[in-house]
């Protein structure tokens, strides 16, 4: 029986470090239930989550990303107040901060559909679509993850970065939105390990600085649309 309930949490503006460890309890706590379920031979619900969060100014670097692209030392980091991690998602370094949404989709897939191709196109879909709720066209960029502004030509920058960790089809990690961000603490790093692209902001096409209140509602609203949630 497929569980379309997803409970909605903003953990608002968080350390790193603490955010990770909730996530990694919420994942454990989700695929220790499947696989009770299945020794059981029973068919009991499993909870679904998604998290929206802000981090204080930090570098995280994906499975298999290069050390070689965070382009600051302990001093620098110190100097920017910005904390570094490796952690256990894909994909190479990004940077998260105030003003950046962080959704963090902890997801049974075979409450949705078991293909993480079409799991991130759909991550991908909700954050085009909010843009578009605000004149701003995204799209995406052929072999790449995230979401991108005029990805078919040289002006081609990066919105949206993604990466995620799925263990029997259950995800963590996700995406982070460019919506108020400091984009200057970009330079400090090669974004997703990308060095001839540029990164943008809501903010930074708008010419103003949008409600992230409403634009968190916005891409809520998006995301469980088209996953077909229900959320509680």
């Amino acid at each position: 029986m497929k569980n379309k309930k997803v409970i909605f949490q903003d953990w608002g503006l968080l350390d790193y470090q603490q955010a990770w460890d909730r996530q990694e309890q919420v994942f454990a706590e989700t695929v220790q239930a499947k696989t009770q379920n299945r020794n059981n031979n029973t068919d009991y619900p499993v909870n679904n989550h998604l998290v929206f969060v802000e981090h204080p100014h930090v570098y995280t670097l994906g499975k298999s990303g290069k050390p070689e692209n965070l382009l600051l030392d302990e001093t620098g980091l110190a100097n920017k107040r910005a904390t570094f991690y490796k952690i256990n998602r894909g994909g190479d370094i990004t940077y998260h901060g105030p003003g950046q949404i962080v959704a963090y989709p902890i997801l049974d897939l075979d409450n949705f559909f078991t293909d993480i191709h079409l799991y991130l196109r759909t991550l991908e879909e909700a954050v085009i679509m909010t843009l578009a709720d605000y004149g701003i066209p995204g799209g995406r960029y052929e072999g790449y993850t995230g979401v991108w502004l005029d990805a078919d030509n040289e002006r081609a920058r990066k919105i949206c970065a993604m990466g995620v960790r799925c263990s029997r089809w259950v995800t963590m990690h996700g995406l982070a939105f460019n919506v108020n961000t400091d984009l200057s603490y970009f330079k400090s790093i090669v974004p997703c390990g990308i060095d001839d692209k540029d990164v943008t902001s809501m903010e930074r096409e708008l010419g103003f600085k949008p409600d992230i209140e409403e634009v968190k509602q916005k891409l809520k609203g998006h995301i469980a649309s088209l996953f077909e949630m229900e959320l509680c």
